[in-house]
């Protein structure tokens, strides 16, 4: 049965919403949420009932849920959904009225149906590699395997590949590879095993396509430790070679820079790249930096140290200059090893954005993003990059389209978002964002302080405060004011000025 809302009609058997200007764009889990909140108008909806309902099953942060509903408020009227804070969302638009559908139903494989893009390329996901190895402590070894094919088949413009964390959630869970894919919306998948013993590595891959549940390809590799990189070239190059009736299989001759010869320096790398990911900066330095010792030519290892370094001591948007100074030397030297590496362009572009030049950033986020579209850190730091360069608008929708692809995407996106809506002086929303703040961003606990002062919640910008006290010790106004934070001036001083008024001392 349709519902027909002031100038809106909803056909829930077609899955999409007619408006006075035609469809209205919304992603299937907006018009779920839709549906939830038409199905009680005025009531308050709890968010775990939300969550049920258009997530079953699935584990999804708060800031996912707050994406969907901005979408919702942008696509229809801002007054139609109502926050009730501490309690959930409630329809407050005019009263839903069913009507039975007289139009006939849409193809329902069509993309307006389903509320899919239509698929123009063929879309991949790698699952984690099992750990063969009898030793737990070598997992970080056959994830890192994963990550860096996830990486290289990233490469090839033809495909569409699904992100690590959504990846790495679905995959190991009990889900049969094909029910990993259909989670993931895509069309095939790679599984495998990597087994380290002594001097030799066994890794098995295959290849699945998630509509038959069939083989593709598979193959064993059992080599010496050095030539892992050479394995990984030739599983990126098999997999693009059996989808070449959607590609072009000649681009499984890219060229990259051979990663390291040594096993030892790629083992420091997977080690520090992995307490990377899990926002264990500080602890990351010496294993990149051991990486990089053992081979002075490892491209990708300098450029992850050189974010580590930025990362591991960050304040108010900064570092120490002597760690800024450690990290442009690290990102300047993996540019020259491998320019055409998108981390060696990111690790560039950070260090120019950490020191307060945006616009000598910009390039190296364009050409990062260039040669790995894919990358959602990237596309995060080139959010916040966005933010900092004055245009808040284009970074909230640039957040926005990432943390709307799923559940699984880094927990920061939420405090990139905070900052977006604070500069956009949308202050309880930004209040919002900020409900699952890591306890180490000392960023986001400034930002949080301001917010709360300019919505007066004495209390809340006090707790931020206190907390920031803790992190840092003496901080004041003048620590903030004297670092660039800001392209525009005016953004600067209204940042400055909440923390005033929030009580940070001079």
């Amino acid at each position: 049965m349709d519902k027909v809302f002031g100038p809106y009609r909803l056909r829930r058997q077609d899955r999409r919403v007619e408006g006075p200007d035609g469809p209205v764009d919304l992603s299937a889990r907006a018009f779920d949420l839709l549906c939830v909140l038409l199905d009680k108008p005025g009531e308050v909806v709890s968010k775990d009932a939300i969550f049920a309902a258009v997530w079953p099953g699935v584990v999804v942060e708060e800031n996912t849920l707050q994406v969907h509903v901005s979408a919702l408020r942008k696509a229809l009227d801002p007054a139609f959904i109502v926050t009730v804070h501490g309690r959930g969302y409630k329809y407050a638009g005019p009263r839903p009225v069913a009507k039975s559908d007289g139009s006939g139903p849409s193809d329902p494989a069509s993309p307006a149906a389903t509320g899919q893009p239509a698929q123009s390329r063929p879309s991949i996901a790698v699952l984690p590699f099992d750990n063969l190895s009898g030793d737990s402590g070598q997992q970080y070894i056959s994830d890192g395997i994963t990550e860096d094919i996830t990486i290289e088949l990233a490469r090839f413009r033809g495909l569409t590949v699904a992100s690590r964390l959504a990846a790495f959630h679905y995959g190991g869970k009990g889900k049969s590879p094909v029910e990993a894919a259909r989670a993931l919306g895509v069309a095939y998948v790679v599984e495998g095993s990597v087994r380290k013993s002594g001097s030799r590595l066994r890794i098995t891959a295959q290849l699945i396509d998630a509509k038959t549940g069939s083989h593709v390809w598979a193959d064993r590799y059992d080599r010496d430790l050095a030539d892992v990189f050479a394995v990984q070239d030739e599983v990126v190059a098999a997999i693009v070679s059996m989808l070449e009736g959607r590609m072009a299989a000649a681009e499984a001759a890219i060229a990259r820079a051979k990663p390291t010869a040594s096993w030892s320096a790629y083992d420091y790398f997977l080690q520090g790249r992995e307490l990377c990911n899990s926002n264990r900066e500080l602890e990351a330095v010496p294993f990149l930096a051991k990486a990089v010792s053992i081979d002075s030519k490892f491209a990708v290892a300098h450029a992850w140290l050189a974010t580590a370094l930025l990362l591991s001591n960050l304040y108010a948007n900064t570092a120490a200059p002597s760690l800024i100074a450690q990290a442009d030397a690290a990102a300047g030297r993996a540019l020259e090893l491998d320019a055409n590496d998108a981390a060696s362009q990111w690790a560039k572009a950070m260090v120019l954005f950490y020191r307060g030049d945006n616009a000598g950033a910009r390039p190296y986020f364009e050409r990062a993003l260039a040669l790995n579209p894919a990358d959602i850190q990237i596309q995060g730091d080139y959010a916040n990059w966005q933010r900092s360069s004055g245009t808040p608008a284009k970074a909230l929708a640039t957040i926005d389209r990432l943390i709307a692809q799923g559940p699984f995407v880094p927990d920061w996106f939420a405090t990139v978002r905070g900052l977006t809506l604070f500069d956009l002086k949308r202050y309880a929303e930004a209040v919002e964002s900020f409900q699952s703040l890591p306890p180490h961003y000392i960023e986001a606990w400034l930002f949080l302080a301001a917010a709360c002062a300019q919505i007066d919640d004495a209390n809340g910008a006090e707790q931020a405060l206190a907390r920031l006290r803790e992190l840092r010790p003496g901080l004041s106004l003048k620590d903030v004011a004297r670092f660039k934070n800001y392209d525009d001036p005016e953004l600067q001083e209204h940042f400055v000025e909440a923390l005033r008024k929030a009580g940070l001392p001079e």
